[in-house]
């Protein structure tokens, strides 16, 4: 079973590092580097395996992943040769904690240290000019890319860095202050443009345009909201570190997990995880068949369908109990993250390691 990774208010070394999220700026980065990203790159170290702590995947527009990792860099794969790409070729930090692409074909690494950009070639800190962005109105285009930092967000909309913020009380806070219960540990942006935000205790926000509204119903503020996501049919999808899966009626949250009896309510109380539960949902997705995907830290994964859910742990072939991320590809499949270091594929009955 993995090692739990929050306590009951989340501060882990996880949770800690999301919050330093860099997102501010002020101009739009140079025209020098537009257009300029390639199908493949010429920087970093050419390796065999996934190193530690892999908790986000991207895959860029001309198809090639980027696996983040906290503590050695981001690692980049064009299908063929697995590349690792640390401080040594540019990145602002080897604490990689998301990665986000513009319209132009840039990649935005957010990091523990701030956030810098990928052109293709090289990397440009840009940690220094975020953090000097106006604050004001914003609303979500397209085109848009939403990024977190330390006292609150930012919106950049392809031209221009809009910072903001969903914390009434974020002028208050000392800089060392990491207990933030507004901090936010998801985002996601549903079929409407509405913006939603999980945060550590304040459950979820949802922003459309021109106000914040918050639900907490439920237990949705007991612990952080690690994961958000909207499904086929337009259902909005909340994973709680403890209190479990909700999901949104279009008026609020109701518990999932407890109407399905998969409940921990001890993880709250002690910390003590348990096997068997839908307790502590990570990640979230939907494969092409329908089907209802969720990662949890102590459980292995769920699939959800028509009312029924299966549970897949070791003995179905999976490297470990702990699913740190589900991501879908530009061709539907889906890449599990199980326990930070290594990739499971799904064939149908049993899962099996990808070999890089």
């Amino acid at each position: 079973m993995a090692e739990i990774k929050s306590t009951l208010n989340n501060i882990s070394i996880l949770g800690l590092l999301t919050l330093f999220f860099a997102c501010y700026g002020q101009n739009k980065p140079s025209n020098s580097y537009q257009n300029t990203a390639t199908k493949s790159i010429n920087i970093g170290q050419t390796v065999s395996s996934l190193g530690q702590n892999i908790d986000f995947i991207w895959q860029d527009q001309k198809g090639n992943y980027w696996f983040a990792s906290n503590g050695q860099g981001v690692y980049y794969y064009d299908g063929k040769t697995l590349k690792n790409i640390t401080q040594q070729q540019g990145l602002c930090s080897n604490y990689v904690l998301d990665i986000q692409e513009d319209i132009e074909g840039h990649l935005w690494f957010s990091t523990r240290e701030g956030v810098c950009m990928f052109d293709g070639k090289s990397f440009v800190d840009y940690t220094e000019k975020v953090s000097h962005a106006t604050t004001g109105k914003w609303r979500y285009t397209p085109q848009g890319i939403i990024l977190r930092h330390l006292n609150g967000l930012c919106y950049y909309d392809g031209m221009s860095f809009m910072g903001f913020s969903i914390d009434p009380k974020v002028d208050d806070y000392a800089k060392t202050d990491m207990n933030r219960p507004y901090s936010v540990y998801s985002t996601l942006v549903d079929n409407n443009a509405n913006v939603w935000f999980g945060t550590q205790e304040k459950g979820v926000c949802r922003y459309d345009g021109n106000s914040y509204t918050f639900y907490n119903e439920q237990g949705l503020d007991k612990a952080a909201v690690r994961t958000l996501f909207q499904d086929k049919t337009g259902t909005i999808w909340a994973g709680n570190n403890g209190a479990g899966l909700f999901k949104f009626d279009g008026k609020g949250f109701h518990n999932f997990t407890d109407e399905k009896k998969l409940a921990n309510p001890e993880f709250l109380k002690t910390l003590k995880a348990k096997e068997g539960t839908l307790a502590r949902p990570w990640s979230i997705n939907e494969d092409n068949n329908g089907n209802l995907w969720i990662g949890t830290i102590d459980s292995g994964l769920w699939k959800y369908r028509d009312g029924v859910l299966t549970n897949y742990t070791q003995k179905d072939g999976l490297t470990g109990q702990s699913v740190w991320k589900i991501f879908k590809d530009k061709k539907g499949e889906l890449w599990f993250v199980v326990d930070g270091n290594s990739i499971c594929k799904f064939n149908g009955k049993t899962f099996e390691k990808y070999n890089f």
